[in-house]
Formats: structure tokens, sequence, C-alpha cells
């Protein structure tokens, strides 16, 4: 856009923005007309200020950047974006758009971390360039030679770039039809599906959020959402942006060790907007204490917004019950749905009023009838409502005929408008049968099958479940194909090709179940502890997530299709039934849903009390560090990851690697900031787990001299 039409638009209203076309277009307005206002801080340990950007400053990096991928003839490749939790994230990502570069948001794989899932976005995006920090290149650098897939791409560390770069920058022609970047669906061992999104559908979404929540020139956001995923990226970077209004942004490691911090936040800056998935609520009910509630005000939170994973009732009371000494108000639940398919947002609440419930019986919903329960009806299901369609239009259509459904039956959610994005990069077929979609009564369409299950009441969309075959677990989308492929290449006794994974609700959380048919030479010798151990070391580490239930089928037992296509959700009905042919069962926490015809290893765990006496134990020799031992800590990690684990202390090993218990992240972060209270000094949970993977090798570490009850033990961590 030329700069006098940009000098044109003067104050940001609507009518002028609409008149943008693309997100550089959208930058530069905000650096001429507000170029000292601070757009982004971050709080990398989600209290203090480390950096900061204005519009000016934001719009002079993104030039410099863009220059230097002009340089290297860029335009139109894809830029993979490898960045810690940041600023110079934005900055590299909008230094792509200003370079016509299509920028391929991932996160920095872990040290140790297979790096399948990396790259197998590298050979879907057919990446030319990595833009990543001088830090993380360096992580990164030893491993290139083990793989020349990733030696072969140009990698640029971004935050060495002189800022007089920026003068070379060469303006080009972009519209809204433009691709923006591409948003992985997962980042996997089989074949991520990179969405194309546009400039038009980014600025498109932005005005739709701006509208469904009831933003204004007073809105302030705060977020922990990792930025490589749509709902950090879209909602708490680009919305700010659009709105010309600041945004207080923190790492994810921050609010997942003391979610506290998020919600200081929000009183600190006054937040107005700001939210997650369903299980962040969650967590703060259960790790911020009576005496962190005292003195915080959350009375200038009006749109908690909640999406990503199914949004429950019973954590929308608790949490308004818990916060309401604070000032929360239940009302500023905002309930949304959307996917990166949408760009992101498709349908909320009313601002100005309570999230909408309704009462269904469960049973009923199976065969997709919409049947209402009467309040505390046995068997019944209590549903959030969504909110109303900000799309173009929504409807509820019969899956398998491709009709519309009647009133009062469930049916996929197809929706249309121009947040509607281009497609699956370079899978020209499955955009045809995913986003082409037409009805067969009437022709209508093109509609985007989103492979939900919903109906609409009232003009309010409620989400009942999914067709697709999708795994969300904490807001994050797995594929069970490449769970099932990490878990049959686990062990020899597995088959190949015989495994379904599902998750079911577990204590009003999503849990993921693997079933596994076992090859008939190991059925009569078949060591049922040693096979779980391998698979969930082997899910912990390829995807941070923790099987809770370990299934071993006979073989030839698992449900499939005539034509051998996997069935997972009857295989998920049969679980819940208690029918699947199970020779050997392990799990971290038994089901009172299932009905297994085998002994369940239902296991000893460590009590409160014994808990509580390791505790007290290390708890007062931490007011006299010289007295704690390598046993002491020791001690202390067996207890407390037992109690996690829902098994004894004797079961586990200190010589075992803790990955092999199938530890997930949200662990590894609570059991780091319990050892920081209890001994007085600051870790990073991804170095402490990675770096020393057992607990032997943990407890020899956190027993130096140099880590207990001294400061100077900060060099020697990667600090917070």
């Amino acid at each position: 856009m030329s700069q006098t039409l940009l000098q044109e638009l003067s104050n940001s209203d609507n009518d002028k923005l609409d008149k943008l076309s693309t997100l550089v277009d959208l930058l530069h307005y905000r650096a001429l007309h507000q170029p000292e206002q601070t757009a982004y801080t971050f709080l990398p340990d989600g209290e203090t200020e480390s950096d900061s950007l204005t519009y000016q400053e934001l719009d002079q990096q993104a030039r410099a950047i863009a220059a230097s991928l002009q340089y290297f003839d860029a335009s139109s490749e894809r830029a993979l974006l490898l960045y810690p939790p940041g600023l110079e994230f934005i900055a590299a990502f909008f230094g792509c758009l200003y370079a016509g570069v299509v920028a391929v948001p991932a996160y920095p794989p872990r040290r140790n971390q297979n790096l399948f899932r990396l790259l197998s976005i590298v050979a879907s995006s057919q990446a030319k360039m990595v833009l990543t920090t001088t830090s993380e290149l360096a992580n990164i650098e030893s491993r290139l030679a083990e793989n020349p897939e990733l030696a072969g791409l140009h990698w640029l560390a971004t935050d060495n770039l002189k800022s007089d770069q920026a003068a070379s920058w060469q303006e080009l022609a972009l519209c809204g039809d433009t691709l923006a970047f591409l948003q992985y669906t997962s980042g996997s061992t089989g074949t991520p599906k990179g969405v194309m999104v546009s400039h038009g559908n980014l600025l498109h979404n932005e005005r739709l959020i701006e509208m469904g929540f009831g933003h204004t020139a007073d809105t302030l956001v705060v977020g922990w959402l990792p930025l490589f995923h749509d709902m950090g990226l879209i909602g708490n970077v680009l919305q700010p942006l659009y709105l010309g209004r600041p945004s207080i942004l923190m790492s994810p490691v921050a609010f997942l060790q003391k979610p506290w911090r998020w919600l200081q936040a929000i009183d600190r800056y006054k937040a107005t907007t700001s939210g997650g998935p369903n299980f962040a609520y969650d967590l703060c009910v259960e790790k911020i204490t009576t005496q962190q509630l005292s003195g915080l005000n959350l009375s200038s939170w009006s749109v908690a917004f909640n999406g990503a994973e199914p949004v429950r009732a019973e954590t929308l009371e608790r949490f308004a019950r818990h916060f309401a000494p604070c000032g929360f108000r239940a009302r500023a639940f905002y309930p949304c749905y959307g996917m990166a398919e949408t760009t992101l947002f498709v349908s909320g609440g009313l601002k100005s009023a309570p999230p909408v419930l309704r009462q269904v019986e469960r049973a009923a919903l199976e065969p997709n009838r919409v049947v209402a329960a009467a309040e505390n009806q046995a068997d019944s299901r209590t549903i959030v409502g969504c909110g109303l369609a900000f799309f173009d239009k929504i409807v509820i259509v019969n899956p398998e005929s491709h009709t519309r459904c009647r009133a009062e039956r469930v049916g996929e959610i197809w929706v249309s408008g121009l947040s509607v994005t281009q497609g699956y990069w370079n899978q020209p077929e499955l955009t045809e049968q995913t986003f082409k979609a037409y009805l067969a009564d009437t022709g209508e369409g093109p509609f985007l099958r989103t492979g939900d299950l919903g109906f609409i009441e009232d003009g309010e969309l409620f989400i009942t479940g999914r067709i697709k075959e999708l795994i969300i677990i904490r807001g994050r989308n797995y594929y069970p194909q490449d769970i099932e492929l990490t878990v049959e290449n686990s062990h020899r006794a597995l088959r190949s090709h015989c495994s379904a994974a599902f998750s079911v609700e577990r204590s009003g959380e999503e849990g993921l179940v693997v079933a596994c048919e076992v090859k008939r030479t190991y059925l009569r010798k078949l060591n049922v502890a040693e096979i779980a151990r391998t698979i969930r070391r082997a899910v912990s580490e390829e995807f941070e997530l923790q099987v809770h239930s370990v299934l071993l089928l006979k073989t030839n037992s698992l449900l499939k299709t005539s034509s051998g296509k996997i069935q997972r959700r009857a295989c998920r009905s049969a679980f819940l039934n208690g029918t699947l042919n199970v020779v050997g069962c392990d799990e971290l926490e038994p089901s009172k849903q299932s009905g297994f015809q085998t002994v369940v290893d239902v296991r000893e765990t460590t009590s409160s009390s014994e808990l509580q006496l390791v505790d007290s134990h290390l708890s007062g020799l931490g007011r006299a560090p010289d007295k704690i031992t390598e046993s002491d800590i020791q001690d202390w990690l067996q207890a407390r990851l037992a109690h996690y684990l829902q098994v004894s202390p004797h079961q586990v090993d200190v010589d075992e690697p803790l990955a092999s218990y199938g530890l997930d992240s949200s662990v590894a972060i609570t059991v780091t900031e319990e050892l920081e209270k209890l001994l007085g000094c600051e870790l990073d949970p991804a170095f402490l787990f990675w770096e020393y993977p057992t607990i032997e090798e943990m407890a020899s570490y956190l027993s130096t001299p140099e880590v207990l009850g001294t400061a100077s033990h900060q060099s020697l961590l990667a600090v917070r």
C-alpha cells in the first residue's frame, strides 16, 4: 500500500481498516499513526518485563529481516520459524510477510528429542530456510550433521541482524489472496497438514474476533499461549495489532509452572481479555492457593475466552466460585469455537450474557438425537454453548447423506465464509474432500467440513463430539495414526497396523488410551509391565503425553472395517463397554468406566501421610542446605513421582529413565516447581528433566553445593 493512502487513513476505525488488504498494510498503518505506542511486552518468567516493541520498532525489525530474505531471493518460498517464547518470533513472522515469504511456525526441538516431527513439517512444507535465534541455532547445530534434511536448509539467526538493513527492503505487491503462513495441524511422525492461511483470511477473522469479543479502544490482552499455535498467534498477537492496543505476553512454561502468574498479570495490567483451553482454568483452581488469592483483583477481566478443547460446565462453575472473591464475574466466561481451517474463530457468545448451558440425555446423543433432560436427571450431560455463528453460514449436516439435519438432530458442522482458509498445502485431494463440500439436496456450497458434531438451538451452537478421530488433550491436537506408529515401533511384541489410539474422559480431563494387538508368538510369555513401560516411554519422548491405559489385545482381535481400516470410535466404545479382547492391561489409574474381562493391575499408591512426611523432612532440611543429602532428594523424587504416577515408591526405579513412566510435560513442570520451593532455587524443567533423565542423576545434580542454598547456581541452570 502506498504511503499516500496510508496517510489518508488517519484514525483507526473499522471502515478505514477495511481498506487494508494485508497484514503488512496493517503494521505500516500502526507504525505511521502510533509509532511510539508499545505493541508487545514480554514477561519471560511471567512476572518481570524483559523486552518490548513499539509499532515503529516492530516495523523496522520486520523490514530488516525481510531485506535479508530478499537478499537470498526467498520470495514465495517457505521459511520455518523455530523460536523460543519471546518477541523475536513476532519480528520474524512479520519479516516473512514483508518479504513475501510463507512463514511456517513450529516449536524448536528439545535437547535429545526425536526430530521426526520437525522433519515431517520440513518435508511437507518444502521449506528452504529456517529463521531462529543465535542460542537456538547453537543448540541444534550439533545435530545437523545427522540430519541432512535440516543441514541442507539455509539457517538465519535474526537476532543478529542490524537495524540499518531495513533501508534496503523492497516493498512487494501483495494482496488479500497472498498466502501468509502455513498453520500445521500436526507436527508429527505421519503426514502433517499445513493449513494455507491468506492475508485476507487473517484480516477477516480479526474483524470477527473484534465483533464477537466486543473489543473496544479500551481492550488490553494478556496471554501465555504458544505463539506458534493459531490461538496464540491470531488471538494474542494479531488481534491486539488489529485493534491498535497493547498485548502482554508470557512463556507457556511460566504459566504452567505457576498459574498464579497469569492471573497476577491480568490484575497488574488491568487486562480485559485473556483465556485458553479448558485445562488452564482447572489448573488455576488446583494450584493457586488461598494465600495467593488475597489481594488479587480480577474485576477488569471482561472476556475470559475458553476454546481449543471441550468446554466443561464444571470447569466454569468451579473457577467462577473459586475466584469470585477476587472480583471475577461468571458472565465474563466466553466459550467459543474454531479451528485452524477457519483461520481461528467461528462462533462465540454475547459478551454481555452468561454462557448458555443445556441438559440433554446422554444416551440419546449416541443415535444423534437431542433430547432435553430434567435437572439432575441420571445419565444426563450438560453441554456448554459455543455462542452465535459469526460466519456467513453454519449448517448441521448428515455426514453420510450430505443433507441438512432436522431440528433436534446432531450432525456434522459445515461452515462457509471469508475466514475459511485456502486448503491444505500440496494435498489437493484432501482439500477437495474437506473444503469443497456441497449439500446433496439443494446444491448449496462450497462448505468446509469441520469433522465436528453438534446442533443449533435458538441460534446457539453446541458441540457434542467429533467425527474425525483427532485427539485433543490440554488444548493440543494429536493425530491417532501418529501415536499408533510410535507405539507399534516401540516394542517387537506389537503388530504393525494393529493398534488404536483414542481418548476418554477421566475425572473431567481427556486421558490417552492405546490398544495394541500382540504377535501370536508373544502371547504365552507376555510381559505386560515391560511392554507398557516401553510404550509410555516412546509416547512421552515423542509427544510429551502420558498414556493412561495400555491395552494389549489378542492377535487379530482389533476392530477394523472390511477393507482393513481401524475403527477407532468402535474401539473406544468397546473399551468403555469392556468388550475388547484384552490379554493384558496396565493402567496408571484403574478406570471405573471400563469393564475389562481380565485382571487389572491395581497398584498400591503413595498415601498422603507418606508424602507429607517426605515433604516435611526435606522442607525442614531446606532451611539448612548443608544438611540436605543426595539420598534425601532421591527419596523425595521417588515419593513425589510415585504420587503422580499413582504407584508405590518401590515401583519407581531410580536408574530408569523417567520418560519410561510416561510422564507428560505438566508433571515435569509441577515437580520442578515443587523442587524450587523445597530447595530455594530456580530450575528450568526442560533443562532438568532432559539433561538428567533418571532420579539418580537428577538427585546427584540437585545435591551439589552450587545448587543448594546459593544464588550463583543460576549460571549453571537455564534460568526461567
